[in-house]
């Protein structure tokens, strides 16, 4: 992965005259800016765009130059000074961790003599979770405030002359108001769960398929019978112990799997006391050892499975960890949804069913953007009739 040396940008105010006496500044970090100000805007929902967690990410150095991940967040402010609005902006060397696959488009520029980095990036790094990009005071009009910073976000990207803005996993209200603006929408497609007032994990087993059922319940017992503990451990009671193991874990699947493990300890354990409900840690013991771990993060409806690590490899853990202990937790407290993160069509037989994903995307040089949007066009075609046929393998019984 290249490394940014030469991305620092400082923070740069400039006001949109239609505005009048609100301006728009460019915060080269997001401790320029209040934490309670901050999460005014974003909200409780989604745990991505909160103050706490993207500023641990950059105390810890989980972004910035050495990832190439260099802050760029927009805020808006009246003219009492009050944030109204705000984007998480990165500007960025390399497509790492960002989970919208555009190196095809980056190793087009090269073939074509044109560099693709620098862009510009909308987005929660490393975390492939759909939620607000806009973060927009709801005392204020959506519609105006919207239309205001994305503008801000085109003309910063202009200033810098980067190749492309690109706005990823949006909400569907943010995606309808960029595709408005002149934006290329792409679809993607992950596996979610999704409660259907389910009172026990027995309960949701008596939804699915007799054959799909039967495979849950065996691959459970699997666990049980190696003798598996699993705990449910959350921000308030994970200790420096936990934390400990559990990055061990988390370090082994990139060595395992490649990749680089940009989250480090400190990074975990900072956000664990700075949002402790936000935590769900499933950590799996045997003969009073923890052998392996899985993290998750809970919104107000939604629990977002991330990480997963082991040391020893029992017969059906992962399942047990990543899956079917979420599913327990979130039919426990009335979660809506589970998103246990991206790709992985075997969840499919587990109960997660294909549900899209999208992003968003301006492309400064003419000629590639038309070429771009015809990809996008045929891409779309294609990934709509691929969710199709996945959902016609849903392990649910035909009445559900």
């Amino acid at each position: 992965m290249a490394l940014a040396t030469e991305l620092s940008v400082a923070s740069n105010p400039f006001v949109i005259p239609a505005l009048f006496n609100m301006n728009i500044t460019i915060a080269g970090a997001i401790k320029e800016i209040g934490a309670d100000e901050w999460n005014a805007l974003a909200g409780l929902n989604c745990p991505f765009v909160r103050y706490e967690f993207l500023s641990a990410l950059e105390t810890h150095h989980c972004v910035g130059e050495r990832y190439g991940w260099i802050p760029q967040h927009i805020t808006l402010r009246d003219g009492d000074q009050k944030l109204i609005g705000a984007v998480p902006l990165y500007l960025k060397d390399n497509s790492y961790g960002e989970f919208v696959f555009d190196w095809g488009w980056a190793e087009a520029y090269h073939r074509s003599g044109l560099q693709y980095y620098p862009k510009l990036v909308v987005a929660t790094p490393y975390t492939p979770a759909t939620g607000p990009r806009l973060l927009i005071d709801s005392n204020q009009d959506y519609n105006t405030i919207a239309k205001h910073l994305i503008a801000a976000s085109l003309q910063h990207a202009d200033s810098l002359k980067v190749s492309s803005l690109h706005w990823l996993f949006t909400n569907a209200r943010d995606t309808q108001q960029l595709t408005q603006q002149g934006f290329m929408q792409r679809l993607g497609c992950q596996f979610h769960w999704t409660n259907h007032g389910y009172e026990s994990f027995e309960h949701y087993l008596q939804a699915l398929s007799r054959n799909k059922r039967k495979n849950i319940v065996r691959e459970r017992r699997h666990v049980s019978d190696a003798n598996v503990q699993l705990e449910i451990v959350n921000g308030h009671e994970a200790a420096e112990q936990h934390w400990h193991i559990f990055h061990r874990y988390y370090e082994s699947t990139f060595m395992k799997l490649g990749g680089y493990a940009t989250l480090s300890e400190d990074f975990f354990q900072e956000v664990a006391s700075a949002m402790p409900d936000s935590i769900v840690l499933v950590m799996a013991k045997l003969d009073k050892q923890y052998i392996a771990a899985a993290l998750s993060f809970r919104g107000s409806d939604t629990l977002y499975g991330r990480h997963w690590g082991c040391e020893k490899e029992i017969n059906s853990l992962h399942f047990e960890a990543c899956y079917y202990q979420g599913i327990e937790y979130c039919i426990r407290y009335g979660l809506r949804r589970f998103e246990p993160g991206a790709q992985g069509e075997h969840k499919i037989a587990r109960g997660f069913l294909p549900a899209p994903t999208c992003s968003a995307h301006w492309i400064a040089n003419p000629r590639f953007k038309d070429a771009i949007s015809e990809f996008l066009d045929r891409e779309t075609r294609g990934m709509q009739h691929y969710m199709q046929q996945l959902q016609e393998h849903s392990p649910f019984k035909q009445s559900n």
